[in-house]
């Protein structure tokens, strides 16, 4: 049986990607007689002079072939004798990079096309960035438009070296640099006279014999639940993917995040009974006991995977919206799907050096380091593990288009006892990533909520990041403050409309001195500074009025900090 590789082309824009693609299909002969005469005949009114225009096989939208771009992703399959392919052409403008990722994210190799009369560009290292954020190990820099530079070997020695420092912080197994042209043919599908001085193999033969699958022996078997099949009474199994290992009959499994423990009874591959199954499979289990599971639950026999309601991420921001802290999505690991916020954006990876550089909000196109806050415990482990529960995407709530793609860092809290985990990034450094002192404002007395919300427009518009919250009456004031303590933590200025008792002592306990009481039943224009607090009769002036005084007693105090 032969070898399955699956592969994408990426690159900037016109660095001829679907021509690369679509000669070495037709110099290899693989291409149908009716495709070669279409191709042929739609060459004839294309933007090379009646020469055969290769990126025609496919870029098959209207738009594409007005543009001369690859907009959408386009899927091949073809067979040779020694393997066969998937090949997902993917678009090199930047506006469309969300598709690049989702080809990305099949493939096990990617061929990465650079312009010989450009070198090495911005959208190379997005592109090499994403690549890696994706998971793949093998990579194929080809070096095209050759002949515009007259083959010479110096000129791809010197973009072989600028990419060797580009790729050289990403942990990629392997990194073959051909050079080829691809409207003429030079080491597509054979050896070019026009380069004596490469020794490697065209670029065919060596996909043809890249090993890129890594051994399963070592890992444990997992399979995310995806249905719960039961047709009638007699039968109930479990069906999804295995994503790693083999299972066999007899074998015993532990489910997450039930912990419950049971044997295999039987294994169904579609209608057919069998003693073991492999990764890559779909299955139907059926086990020895009733246990709670669901779609989202993990079989598993790896006690080492984790679970967790919050962690932190690498994501790659792919929607026109910008993202900001506090902001609601849905996450989807594996085949679970929860409800999930953007708790904090701890810093943006710059695409040219790869350092990271302080942020408050990520904009399209953007990589970024973020923490999430989930509505329940998630099962997960590392991108290297287990690709399927490692890897994650945000979904849009209201319109539910991905809003972003990312591999799970790390747990930020234990999934058994509320608490933060001991971390390099203090307080203090959250507040000068945030260019402000964190500090509880407390409102009290009449009508605080509507003028809360006046103070944080007016803050945030001055440049503060800000939180809003409310202690409704009947709920605990010390609740709101531990709350409010954490959004100190990290970084922000938080606001509480509190329509409860007020309990200060208890309040500036939990929170400590960064602490503002706002009394709106108070005299006109009195501030205690001792006590840190701000007093005005808010009947006797409007609302902007008290507003007003209230940021200006505010920024005040954040200023003499």
């Amino acid at each position: 049986m032969k070898s399955l590789l699956k592969f994408i082309t990426c690159g900037s824009v016109d660095d001829g990607k679907s021509t690369l693609i679509g000669h070495m299909l037709y110099e290899a002969k693989l291409l149908f007689a009716d495709q070669e005469k279409a191709l042929e005949m739609d060459s004839r009114l294309g933007s090379r002079g009646g020469k055969i225009d290769y990126s025609l096989l496919l870029d098959g939208l209207l738009a594409e072939r007005e543009q001369g771009i690859t907009i959408d992703v386009a899927y091949r399959y073809f067979t040779t004798d020694n393997r066969s392919f998937i090949v997902a052409d993917t678009p090199g403008h930047e506006e469309y990079t969300r598709n690049m990722a989702v080809g990305a994210s099949f493939a096990d190799l990617a061929v990465i096309l650079v312009d010989a009369t450009k070198g090495i560009i911005t959208q190379t290292k997005r592109h090499t960035r994403i690549c890696a954020l994706m998971g793949i190990k093998h990579l194929v820099l080809a070096v095209n438009k050759m002949d515009l530079v007259g083959f010479d070997s110096n000129k791809f020695e010197a973009i072989k070296d600028d990419f060797a420092k580009t790729s050289a912080e990403f942990n990629f197994q392997s990194i073959q640099v051909i050079p080829v042209s691809a409207t003429e043919g030079d080491n597509i599908t054979k050896k070019s006279a026009n380069t004596p001085w490469y020794e490697g193999l065209p670029l065919l033969s060596y996909l043809e014999n890249v090993d890129v699958h890594q051994s399963e022996d070592t890992k444990q078997f997992m399979m995310p639940i995806q249905r719960v099949c039961r047709p009638d009474h007699t039968f109930r199994g479990f069906q999804g993917q295995i994503e790693a290992g083999s299972i066999s009959v007899g074998d015993e499994l532990t489910t997450l995040p039930s912990h419950e423990k049971a044997k295999v009874k039987r294994i169904l591959v579609t209608d057919q009974d069998r003693e073991t199954a492999y990764a890559g499979q779909p299955v139907t289990i059926q086990l020895d006991r009733e246990v709670d599971v669901s779609r989202g639950c993990v079989f598993t026999k790896n006690d080492q995977i984790k679970e967790a309601d919050s962690f932190s991420a690498t994501i790659l921001w792919m929607d026109d919206s910008v993202l900001t802290p506090g902001k609601n999505y849905l996450v989807k690991v594996g085949t679970k799907v929860l409800p999930a916020t953007v708790t904090a954006i701890t810093n943006k990876i710059d695409i040219n050096t790869g350092n990271t550089v302080p942020a408050d909000h990520v904009v399209k196109n953007e990589v970024a380091k973020c923490e999430f806050s989930l509505s329940d415990n998630i099962v997960f482990d590392s991108f290297e593990q287990y690709k399927s529960i490692g890897g994650f995407i945000l979904i849009d709530r209201v319109s539910n288009m991905t809003s972003a793609c990312g591999v799970i860092d790390q747990a930020l809290q234990s999934s058994d006892k509320f608490g933060t985990l001991d971390t390099e990034i203090t307080r203090e450094v959250r507040a000068q990533q945030k260019g402000q002192n964190p500090v509880t404002v407390w409102f009290t007395g009449s009508d605080n909520a509507s003028i809360a919300k006046e103070v944080e427009k007016r803050l945030v518009s001055t440049g503060y990041h800000t939180m809003l919250l409310e202690n409704s009456a009947g709920e605990a004031a010390s609740r709101v403050a531990e709350v409010a303590k954490v959004l100190n933590d990290a970084g922000l200025i938080a606001l509480v409309s509190n329509g409860a008792q007020n309990d200060r002592e208890t309040t500036q306990s939990i929170i400590g001195k960064s602490f503002i009481e706002v009394n709106l039943n108070g005299s006109a224009g009195s501030s205690k500074a001792e006590n840190v607090a701000i007093e005005i009769d808010a009947s006797k002036n409007s609302i902007e009025e008290a507003a007003n005084y209230i940021v200006k007693q505010v920024v005040t105090y954040l200023i003499n900090q």
